[in-house]
C-alpha cells in the first residue's frame, strides 16, 4: 500500500512529461515532412515519407549559415559578459562592505522588475550614439550583464560561509585571489544558471536584433528565419519553418542537458536567502 502513492506520482509525472513533449515531437516530425505531405494531411503526427530536404533547403538558403554564426557570436558575448560581470557584481553585493551597497542591490531588483519596453528607447539611443548600430556587439551589449544573473550569483554567494573567506583573508590572500580561487569554484551552480538564462535571452531575442540589425548580414537566427519566411511571397513552407525551429531549439536543449543538474542547484540556492 505504501508503494501506491509513489506509483501514482510516477504515472502523473510520466503523463505530464508526455504532454509537455508532444509539441516538440510534432515539430520534429513536421520538419521531416514534404510540402505535399502537409497539403494532403496538415494535422498528421507522422510523415507519410521521411525526408530531410527541409534541412537541406534551410542550409542552402542564402544567409542562413551567417544567421547561425551571428547568433552564436551574440550568445557567446552575452554569456561571457553575464558570467564575468554577474559573478563580480554578485560577489561584491554579497561579501564586500561598501557605501551604497543596499542602494546598488535595490537598483538590481528594480532593473529585474522593469519591462524591456521601458528601457528600449534609451538603449537604442545609446547604441546609436556610440556607433554600434548594425553590429553584433550592439545586439549583444544590452544583455551583457543581466540583472537576473547578478541576483542569482548574489543569492548563491550569500549562502557561502563568511568564515571561509575570512580565513583566506587572515592568510594574506587578496580579494581578487579569494574571488578567483575560493568563490568561483564553489559558485558553479550559480554560474551554470546564469549561463543558461543569458544564453536563452540572447538566442531567442527577436525585437532588439530586428531593430539594431539594419542589414541581413547582421541578422540573428530568429530575425533571419522571419525574413526568409517573409520572402516566400505568401506561400508558407511549413516543413522549412519547422526545420528552422528545430535548429533554433537544439543548442538550447543541448546546453540544458549538460548543465541541468547545476541549474536546479543554482535556482534552489537562489531561493534560500
Amino acid at each position: 500500500m505504501r508503494r501506491i502513492p509513489r506509483l501514482l506520482l510516477y504515472v502523473v509525472l510520466v503523463i505530464a512529461a508526455l504532454i509537455t513533449a508532444l509539441p516538440f515531437m510534432w515539430v520534429i516530425s513536421g520538419s521531416l515532412r514534404s510540402m505535399g505531405d502537409f497539403q494532403s494531411d496538415p494535422g498528421a503526427w507522422l510523415p507519410a515519407a521521411v525526408t530531410f530536404q527541409n534541412y537541406g533547403k534551410l542550409f542552402s538558403t542564402g544567409g542562413f549559415g551567417g544567421y547561425l554564426v551571428n547568433s552564436l557570436i551574440v550568445a557567446g558575448i552575452t554569456v561571457a559578459g553575464n558570467v564575468v560581470g554577474g559573478s563580480l557584481a554578485g560577489y561584491a553585493l554579497a561579501k564586500l562592505e561598501f557605501r551604497g551597497k543596499r542602494v546598488a542591490f535595490g537598483a538590481v531588483l528594480i532593473a529585474l522588475m522593469m519591462p524591456f519596453s521601458a528601457t528600449f528607447v534609451p538603449q537604442f539611443m545609446v547604441t546609436v550614439n556610440v556607433g554600434l548600430i548594425d553590429t553584433l556587439l550592439g545586439i549583444a551589449l544590452p544583455s551583457a550583464v543581466l540583472p537576473i544573473s547578478v541576483f542569482i550569483v548574489r543569492q548563491y554567494a550569500s549562502s557561502i560561509p563568511d568564515e571561509l573567506l575570512e580565513a583566506a583573508r587572515i592568510d594574506g590572500a587578496s580579494e581578487l585571489r579569494i574571488f578567483a580561487q575560493i568563490f568561483l569554484p564553489l559558485a558553479g551552480p550559480a554560474l551554470a544558471t546564469a549561463t543558461i538564462m543569458s544564453f536563452l535571452a540572447a538566442w531567442n531575442s527577436f525585437i532588439w536584433p530586428l531593430i539594431v540589425a539594419q542589414r541581413s548580414s547582421s541578422y540573428t537566427l530568429p530575425v533571419g528565419l522571419a525574413a526568409t519566411q517573409q520572402a516566400a511571397q505568401n506561400v508558407t513552407d511549413y516543413g522549412l519553418v519547422l526545420a528552422g525551429a528545430v535548429v533554433v531549439m537544439l543548442p538550447v536543449l543541448i546546453l540544458f542537458l549538460f548543465l541541468q543538474r547545476y541549474f536546479v542547484q543554482g535556482i534552489a540556492a537562489a531561493g534560500l536567502k
